[in-house]
């Protein structure tokens, strides 16, 4: 369920309380395209809450800090990629945008509007 840790299945040090997060779904449009498996999508779904969590945990100062968690999330996915590519499947174009605009959804919906979407994810290797 949103806002329960599923990172791991782990419990969660703080549940996801923002209500645009609570309200979003995270990575629809790979969830509705038959390319990309569901049981892998969820991870990244999962990859995308935990950033969520670890921003209400940590709470970020300034940009430069949550540049930091979002690049330990971008070296989840990279992980992650490996496991659409043995699936027959990968990030590739649209899924990268759809998640590089997930990423800028996060650092919007905790009111950094101006943090730079490729810093979001300069880590990728997608």
């Amino acid at each position: 369920m949103i806002g329960e840790s599923v990172r791991r299945g782990e419990e969660s040090a703080v549940p996801i309380t923002n209500q645009q997060v609570l309200g979003h779904a995270f990575l629809r449009e790979m969830f509705d395209d038959s390319y990309f498996p569901d049981r892998i999508v969820e991870r990244g779904r999962g990859i995308l809450l935990s950033l969520c969590e670890r921003i209400e945990a940590e709470r970020p100062s300034d940009l430069e800090a949550l540049y930091a968690l979002t690049q330990a999330a971008t070296e989840e996915f990279n992980l992650l990629d490996r496991e659409f590519m043995a699936a027959g499947s990968g990030i590739e174009t649209v899924a990268r945008e759809w998640i590089c605009d997930e990423f800028c959804f996060v650092a919007s919906a905790y009111e950094f509007t101006d943090a730079d979407a490729e810093e979001l994810t300069a880590g990728r290797d997608w």
